[in-house]
């Protein structure tokens, strides 16, 4: 996160989503994902690795994110933007002022 305030860095208009579960006929649940809020963002990728944990390669691409506060953003939500997902890890308020939140964000496929 920037030390000072810099006009413009929080650039990127991204949509929050959060899950629901409902069940369905064979006694399971089905997932599905509506919008909890339009926020400016600031992302920044932070690392790329190789997968090599299932049968085929793959690779991880892990984000970090940067929007105003809010109460309402927790880990296990996801975040939309520009036609890719990425999957909240942690979401951290960095100098616990309540001016920003700090998300750490995995990449899915979409």
């Amino acid at each position: 996160m920037r030390p000072e305030f810099e006009p413009g860095w929080i650039a990127h208009r991204i949509i929050i989503e959060q899950p629901a579960r409902t069940a369905d006929d064979a006694g399971g649940s089905v997932t599905t994902w509506s919008m909890l809020a339009a926020v400016w963002a600031a992302i920044e990728p932070v690392r790329a690795a190789v997968d090599t944990g299932s049968d085929r390669l793959g690779s991880v691409i892990t984000h970090r994110v940067t929007i105003r506060h809010r109460d309402d953003v927790v880990a296990g939500m996801r975040i939309r933007h520009r036609g890719r997902l990425l999957a909240i890890d942690t979401v951290t308020d960095p100098d616990e002022r309540r001016r920003f939140l700090l998300i750490e964000a995995r990449e899915e496929a979409s």
